[in-house]
């Protein structure tokens, strides 16, 4: 245990307690904490040059130095405290090195709000002498507060998941853990010392003990506010969807308009495609495709003033393009393996091949609801099978795009032929082309099968991208022209 750790870094926000902890963590002879090390705004302290040779400027143009420096005392273990907007080159430094011990410090974030804002108030941050204690009443911003609460609340998930996912733990400590004795030499003995302490730091004290609504000027409009706060994000949708990556091999360039579509698959792809050729006056084949992030970035340099675009599809349109393209037709292009595990281990009624004379229109909507039912445990991380990019939810896909690009505009597809006009007119480009039905023909039309029980299977399935992008019931009237036999 003496040697488990070379450093320790105490993870904690402004109002914490943080400053209490420290002087009881320095207290311990093996220990020695170097307060804000990494605060853009100074090192270790606000009248600080240095700490332990380091320059702040030294810092700053290699933060590792400092890390390095702190590491390598002579004796004992140093470490520092480290707040969400610290310098930001070192945090995943830290949580990846299991040399580095952990230390989590939290407090409710209503009392932090407020303390920091009679802080600010005040001008008064710290107290060791109760007889100056500066007093304040501050007005509580629900706005504000929502924000301080969602950054706290990013932060602390991002600690624990990058914790989980290299298999190391954390000492957490609460605020009002920070009185109890016991605590604190127990925090001693994460980090290797035997040592325990006799009692607490008496130089700080507590500057507001009394209760919020005596520091808080205008309680009932708090009050109403943390009424509406989702404390425990009881109203989310959930997502078991596992992350996506950008997929840029699947992005398209027009070959000379400054264009570029991100395509979502099983939305309306070919109409998409078809429709930039005929921008250009070209093939097909002429457009850019194969991208990969490099040539990619070469094309958005030499394209200065490019729009890159994505066209989203009502879920039951999509899925039931899913559907029929790679799940219920054979051959080339199409999930024969993912189609055989549904016959056989989820009992889809899907015929044994296709096309089949016995499988007409009743059949077919009892084959798409059988597709939706492995849906609904699919993209709920309850199969072995892969949540394919055909049948994931927009939302996914966007947001693994957005790990190297993002969208400039989201197109509707029940608005495409004017809102691809609009685009191409923002690069410059008139004339352009109409759009198209170019898309593949579907075996079964969705408007012969579609009823209110479709309509809320798929919504429970992709509530998600429902909430996401407001998407309503699906009408047939509802699709853009040309397009209706979806």
């Amino acid at each position: 245990m003496a040697d488990r750790f070379d450093y320790f870094v105490l993870f904690a926000e402004m109002r914490t307690g943080s400053n209490f902890l420290e002087a009881n963590i320095n207290a311990f002879d093996r220990f020695e904490c170097f307060g804000e090390a990494f605060n853009p705004h100074f090192i270790g302290y606000p009248n600080k040059t240095e700490i332990v040779g380091v320059t702040r400027a030294t810092r700053d143009a290699d933060p590792q130095r400092l890390i390095d420096a702190i590491k390598n005392r002579p004796s004992g273990i140093g470490g520092f405290r480290y707040f969400n907007d610290h310098d930001p080159r070192i945090l995943d430094t830290v949580l990846n090195d299991t040399r580095c011990a952990k230390i989590i410090l939290t407090r409710n974030p209503l009392d932090s709000y407020v303390s920091w804002k009679i802080a600010q108030a005040t001008g008064q941050w710290k107290l060791t002498n109760v007889k100056r204690r500066k007093d304040s009443r501050v007005r509580f911003d629900a706005a504000e507060f929502e924000e301080h609460v969602t950054r706290i609340h990013e932060f602390q998930v991002r600690l624990l998941n990058h914790l989980q996912k290299t298999g190391q733990t954390a000492f957490y400590i609460a605020y009002e853990d920070l009185q109890d004795l016991e605590v604190i030499n127990g925090l001693a003995r994460f980090l290797g010392s035997e040592e325990t302490l006799d009692g607490l730091d008496k130089g700080l004290k507590k500057q507001n003990p009394s209760s919020l609504s005596d520091k808080v000027s205008n309680v009932q409009e708090m009050d109403k506010a943390i009424a509406a706060l989702d404390r425990l994000n009881l109203h989310r949708t959930p997502s078991f969807e596992p992350r996506r990556g950008p997929a840029v091999p699947s992005f398209v360039a027009c070959a000379h308009a400054p264009l570029l579509y991100l395509p979502i698959r099983s939305g309306p792809e070919m109409t998409v495609l078809s429709w930039m050729a005929q921008l250009d006056g070209c093939s097909l084949d002429e457009l850019q495709t194969g991208l990969n992030q490099k040539s990619l970035r070469q094309w958005k340099r030499k394209n200065v003033g490019h729009r890159c675009f994505s066209v989203l599809r009502h879920p039951v349109a999509r899925v039931h393009h899913a559907f029929c393209t790679k799940i219920l037709q054979t051959g080339p292009g199409t999930f024969e393996g993912i189609r055989k595990i549904l016959r056989n281990s989820f009992k889809v009624p899907l015929p044994g091949r296709f096309p089949s004379e016995t499988y007409g229109l009743a059949e077919h909507r009892d084959a798409f609801l059988g597709f939706l039912d492995f849906l609904t445990a699919n993209l709920s991380g309850q199969t072995a099978i892969r949540v394919d990019a055909h049948w994931a939810t927009q939302a996914a896909v966007l947001q693994g795009m957005s790990q190297f690009i993002v969208p400039d505009q989201l197109l509707r597809e029940d608005q495409l032929d004017s809102e691809l006009r609009q685009l191409a007119a923002k690069v410059g480009l008139k004339n352009t082309p109409s759009l198209m039905e170019t898309e593949d023909a579907l075996p079964f039309k969705l408007v012969e099968i579609y009823d209110d029980k479709i309509e809320k299977h798929v919504a429970q399935i992709y509530q998600r991208d429902y909430m996401m992008f407001g998407f309503d019931a699906w009408t047939v009237s509802g699709v853009s022209s040309g397009l209706n036999r979806l």
